[in-house]
């Protein structure tokens, strides 16, 4: 008896050092490494790694590192690995090295990286796509390498929560646009390499940033050199379009840059008051003629300054003067009082405009005229009709005699679409580049809607994601208002879902989630990252575009400044967009963040459904697509007879029913219980994490589903 219990004994403590052993690594650790075996084919070179179960750290799979039962390092560097990196990567919670460079993978980068990361290593990836926004909050990064890849596109703002990251390199690359506003805020980067790109504009928002080495060479930046890049001790900046020496000085009335003391410096600077101090060379880019120019500048910083000084004492001392004539005025008033009380009063009246007038006038000429107000002036003439712009404005400048020439005179060939604020145009240009020109009808615009038609194109010059349609240029002239976007040459999502005949065009379950997301991601980018928020007021399937591969490109963002208040009138566009409207704005005009996210939802159950959001050719109770749908969105035999017909019962069943859940969400009647968009997007980020292609029978009242054979799913759309 004593010995059966003592094999009892030993039996439960293996079993349980069993469960010990097998439990050694997380299993979320495990699924994501098995599916990013899988997306690269499962590779031999990568020993102990299987597509399922397995157990990295007990096993040491090639490559993994652990601490405990977590994954903290993948490094398969120059491994000969292809395919792609799939989409589970986000699980790896505890992941701080990631090192996939020198193999020859495809397609772009995840949109969701493992979000803990310090070491990102994706250089020689043969990488493609866009820098995906959701770099932008992975804090924890120090080292960000994505060098010698096919990358294109703008670079998103996504740099300002990367306070330690300390090497940025993106270099050779297809990289386009201006440098983003948040590499400013790069407060410890030391190492930065942005060359062999097609990078364009000033780089005056580096000057900033406190490095040791700079590499910007071989792009298309123009402008002035900074001059704080002379103390840059690593520095290449050839092969681009500067003008020609250091920048000017400052005016005289705008205080110098302090110097900037330089971190993790290797040399021993001389002391600031030697002639060859960094602090005190102005920058050339040839680096000749350093004490000429240095003779120069103070010379000329001397004389400015002498001159304003001298003009300071000579308003001073009118000034005094006029001080004393002013009492002498007062007291011949006084006097003149007693004489003449009516006439006194005139006097008086007149005098006090007078001592208004010129006590404006003199406190006017002692501070200097607002350097924006001169440069407005300048461009746009004193009397122009462009109201001066809060910011800059980053887009470039046309004129309609080169929009004419590229759109054929606004030809009914060229005509793209028209909208309530006018028709949009394809314009092809002597370079061969094409862009898409809105012309806005002059009618559209009330007066003051034309007087912050500047500041409107400010604010929409500054919209940068890779989900948004880029306005890349504009026109203010003649009366004119254009604007001129980024061509995109596919289709819009609406016409793709209610008018594609053909077979081949067809969007599948697997792009219908991906729409969705990079969607998502436009308006969380719109409402919570930018400041102050944007609200789109016009969502809806046509104003997403759709490229080559079905990537989704929110248009007329930031338009919503110059759409005429439907408040007091209502427009066609407005009127064909209802379908999407939410009941507040129905009922009361009142638009929101949230009214957006219900226009979302609409347009989530566009892609569930292959419906239009109001179809009077339907009977009456299913004419309105979210009324007749949202009853049976919880409803899983109604939600199967629900499904656009389109897709020939390949959805899997329970990307499905997320997919539902979501819609619920967004379209609910009262806005406070919608969602912030940021939910939404991790909601279908995790929908895609689980999806499986399933084939599911939509003729199948049961709404049975299998999984594919494995030859059919080698032929269907995996990709997210």
């Amino acid at each position: 008896m004593a010995a059966f219990a003592a094999l009892a004994v030993l039996v439960v403590l293996c079993g349980s050092l069993a469960v010990v052993v097998e439990s050694a690594t997380d299993p979320s650790d495990v699924q994501a490494l098995g599916v990013l075996y899988s997306s690269l084919n499962s590779p031999p070179q990568l020993s102990g790694w299987t597509s399922s179960g397995g157990d990295p750290c007990r096993d040491s799979w090639k490559g993994i590192t652990c601490s405990g039962s977590a994954v903290t390092a993948i490094q398969v560097s120059g491994m000969g690995l292809n395919g792609t990196l799939g989409y589970l990567l986000s699980d790896l919670l505890s992941l701080k090295t990631l090192d996939i460079s020198n193999n020859n993978l495809r397609e772009g980068i995840p949109y969701q990286l493992p979000p803990n990361l310090t070491y990102l290593n994706l250089a020689k990836a043969n990488l493609s796509g866009s820098l995906p926004f959701s770099i932008s909050t992975m804090v924890s990064l120090n080292y960000f390498n994505l060098s010698h890849n096919s990358l294109s596109q703008q670079i998103g703002d996504i740099f300002a929560n990367l306070q330690d990251l300390s090497e940025l390199d993106i270099s050779f690359n297809n990289l386009t646009g201006d440098l983003p506003n948040s590499l400013s805020s790069l407060s410890n980067l030391s190492s930065l390499y942005l060359q062999d790109n097609q990078l364009t504009g000033p780089v005056n928002l580096l000057a900033s940033l406190d490095l040791t080495t700079l590499n910007i060479a071989n792009n298309n930046f123009s402008g002035w050199i900074p001059q704080e890049f002379s103390s840059i001790p690593n520095l290449i900046i050839g092969g681009n379009s500067f003008a020609n020496g250091p920048a000017p000085p400052p005016p005289p009335y705008v205080p110098p840059p302090p110097s900037r003391p330089h971190k993790n410096r290797n040399h021993t600077e001389a002391p600031t008051d030697t002639p060859d101090s960094p602090e005190s060379k102005p920058f050339h880019p040839d680096n000749k003629n350093k004490k000429k120019s240095l003779t120069a500048g103070s010379i000329i910083g001397i004389t400015i300054s002498s001159a304003f000084g001298a003009l300071c004492v000579i308003l001073a001392v009118i000034f005094c003067l006029w001080n004393v004539q002013k009492e002498k005025d007062d007291t011949r008033t006084n006097a003149s009082h007693s004489r003449s009380v009516s006439i006194g009063a005139d006097r008086a009246t007149d005098k006090e405009m007078r001592e208004q007038r010129l006590e404006s006038a003199s406190v006017t000429s002692l501070k200097p005229p607002p350097v924006e107000k001169m440069m407005v002036e300048k461009v746009y003439g004193k009397n122009g009709s462009g109201k001066k712009p809060k910011v800059p404005i980053t887009a470039t400048s046309y004129t309609v005699a080169s929009l004419q020439i590229a759109t054929n005179s606004f030809s009914q060939d060229s005509l793209l679409g028209e909208g309530s604020l006018g028709r949009v145009y394809r314009a092809e240009f002597s370079n061969g580049k094409v862009l898409a020109v809105k012309k806005i009808d002059s009618a559209a615009l009330s007066l003051q809607e034309e007087d912050n038609y500047l500041e409107a194109v400010s604010s929409m010059s500054r919209l940068k994601h890779p989900n948004i349609v880029t306005l890349v240029g504009y026109c203010v002239e003649h009366g004119q208002r254009l604007l001129v976007y980024e061509y995109i040459g596919n289709a819009t999502l609406h016409d793709m879902l209610h008018f594609a005949d053909d077979s081949s065009t067809k969007v599948t379950w697997n792009a219908r989630v991906r729409i969705a997301l990079g969607t998502a991601r436009a308006l969380e980018y719109l409402h919570e990252v930018c400041l102050p928020s944007v609200v789109h007021r016009n969502f809806k399937s046509a104003n997403i575009l759709l490229d080559e591969e079905l990537n989704p490109h929110l248009s007329d963002c930031g338009l919503a400044a110059l759409t005429p208040n439907t408040e007091r009138q209502v427009s066609t566009e407005v009127v064909g967009s209802f379908g999407y409207s939410a009941p507040e704005f129905a009922m009361s005009g009142i638009y929101t963040v949230k009214s957006d996210v219900y226009s979302f939802g609409v347009v989530m159950l566009e892609l569930l459904t292959g419906r239009k959001p109001l179809d009077s050719s339907r009977e009456r109770s299913e004419q309105s697509l979210v009324r007749w749908a949202t009853p049976q969105l919880h409803d899983i035999d109604a939600l199967a007879k629900m499904v656009d017909p389109a897709l020939n019962g390949m959805y899997p069943a329970k990307s499905l029913s997320r997919f539902a859940d979501i819609i619920a969400l967004c379209v609910q009647p009262e806005p406070e219980f919608r969602p912030p968009m940021s939910e939404v997007v991790q909601q279908l980020v995790r929908l895609m994490q689980r999806a499986s292609i399933v084939r599911r029978s939509s003729g199948d009242e049961l709404g049975y589903s299998y999984r594919i054979s494995e030859h059919e799913a080698s032929t269907t759309d995996m990709s997210f």
